[in-house]
C-alpha cells in the first residue's frame, strides 16, 4: 500500500520537517538502533560484546581484518547510538554493551517483529 507522503510530512523553508507527530519516539529509537547495526562489523562487534563482559579496542583490531580507524569508526557508530560504551583506561579503550539500551533494543525490535 502506497502511503501519501504528505501525510508525514511537510516543507519548511529549513527542509523536511515531521507532521502531526505521526513518527513516534520508539520508530525513532528503532530506526537508530537498525541504522548502527546495518554493518557486518557492527554486529560482530555486537555480538561479540553481547556474549562477554567487555573488550579492548586493540583486542577488536587484533581479531578483524580492518584497520584501526574503520574500527574506530564502527565503534563510534554504536556507541552513538547508545547500544555500547565505551571507557577509557589508558592507553585503551574499554567497550561494553549498554545493558539498559541493549535490553530496550530487543524490546522494542522483538515487539515489531511480533516474537
Amino acid at each position: 500500500m502506497l502511503i501519501n507522503c504528505s501525510l508525514f510530512y511537510e516543507l519548511k523553508t529549513e527542509g523536511m520537517v515531521m507532521a502531526n507527530d505521526k513518527i513516534t519516539d520508539n520508530q525513532k529509537k528503532m530506526a537508530r538502533y537498525a541504522k548502527a547495526m546495518g554493518h557486518p562489523i557492527r554486529m560482530y562487534v555486537l555480538e561479540l560484546l553481547s556474549k562477554q563482559s567487555c573488550c579492548y579496542s586493540g583486542d577488536l583490531t587484533n581479531d578483524l581484518p580492518i584497520a584501526k580507524s574503520t574500527l574506530s569508526q564502527h565503534l563510534k557508530e554504536l556507541k552513538d547510538a547508545g547500544l555500547i560504551q565505551g571507557e577509557i583506561e589508558a592507553p585503551r579503550i574499554k567497550y561494553c554493551i549498554n545493558k539498559e539500551n541493549w535490553k530496550d533494543a530487543q524490546i522494542l525490535f522483538k515487539k515489531f517483529l511480533n516474537i
